[in-house]
């Protein structure tokens, strides 16, 4: 489709289309992702992060004085389009993990999502799941007040999405209709990445097994009946964990899986003024892949 706004820069075009998709579910309102996005000087990150973060947080302060004034509803909207924006905010930061402002936009998405949260009826619960010798975050979905079995979706995302993002690319739309959702974030993903630093693994069946393991301890999950959605890289790590977990009845992987190595090429690194970067030539593109993963895990040390 034609990029109506940032036209020189499918990037800043993408994620901003990434906030317009969330408006069904409250994560966004058309006018104030237009109004950012006009202030935003193109191709500029710092200007990406500045300009969010000062529409999350007007936005923030007028749900705060919707919730002191006694207005729920509009309180619990303005804070989950906060806790969107907030996330948007920091989207390119990912690479700056030691930036302050990485942490700050990602606490205040999380702490704006969960004081939403609270304010569903029935209330979306943030859950600690067991894993290994810590425990990974996430929310519990009840499509309704009594604590019947239901079929259930366990959800998570790929590298950048959140588990708080998935209220708005799934979690609400299954509850709508009778599903119980169990949403979190595994390592590698924002919360234990910002916490405890914990980053991917390739035996995803690992991650999963433990997360099945706390859905059948909740009375709200028909054990018989759970499904395992993965979103973006997730559609690469839900059907490896879904190969070994023999207890998930379905499987969903958004987006599908890909093999790099079918590919012609590999895009070329694009030159950007005189920061040095030199252009890959696409040839022998399995060998590039194969020393750049080299080159990730060895600066992960893993």
């Amino acid at each position: 489709m034609k990029q109506l706004l940032f036209p020189e820069n499918p990037q800043f075009w993408y994620e901003t289309l990434r906030s317009m998709s969330h408006i069904a579910y409250g994560g966004a309102d058309f006018g104030e992702v237009v109004s950012t996005s006009e202030r935003i000087k193109e191709g500029d990150y710092d200007s990406w992060h500045d300009e969010w973060l000062a529409t999350a947080d007007r936005v923030a302060a007028e749900a705060q004085q919707a919730l002191d004034a006694g207005h729920p509803v509009s309180a619990r909207d303005g804070f989950l389009r906060a806790s969107n924006y907030y996330r948007s905010a920091e989207f390119f930061l990912h690479g700056h993990p030691c930036d302050p402002r990485h942490d700050h936009a990602y606490d205040r998405s999380v702490a704006c999502f969960r004081t939403a949260a609270a304010l569903y009826t029935p209330r979306i619960e943030p859950v600690r799941i067991p894993y290994e010798d810590t425990t990974l975050p996430g929310y519990l979905y009840r499509a309704g007040t009594t604590s019947t079995p239901r079929p259930t979706v366990i959800m998570h995302s790929g590298f950048d999405g959140t588990a708080e993002e998935l209220h708005f690319s799934g979690a609400l739309a299954a509850v709508e209709r009778g599903y119980t959702v169990l949403t979190f974030d595994g390592p590698g993903q924002p919360g234990p990445r910002h916490r405890e630093g914990l980053v991917f693994r390739p035996d995803w069946e690992n991650v999963i097994t433990p997360v099945v393991d706390f859905a059948e301890s909740l009375p709200d999950v028909d054990n018989s009946r759970i499904a395992l959605l993965g979103s973006s890289m997730g559609g690469v790590l839900a059907p490896r964990a879904a190969a070994f977990e023999h207890r998930l009845a379905a499987l969903v992987a958004v987006d599908g899986v890909y093999d790099l190595g079918e590919r012609d090429s590999i895009p070329s690194a694009v030159t950007s003024g005189d920061d040095g970067v030199e252009p890959i030539a696409p040839a022998r593109p399995m060998r590039q892949m194969r020393e750049s993963v080299a080159a990730v895990a060895e600066f992960r040390g893993t």
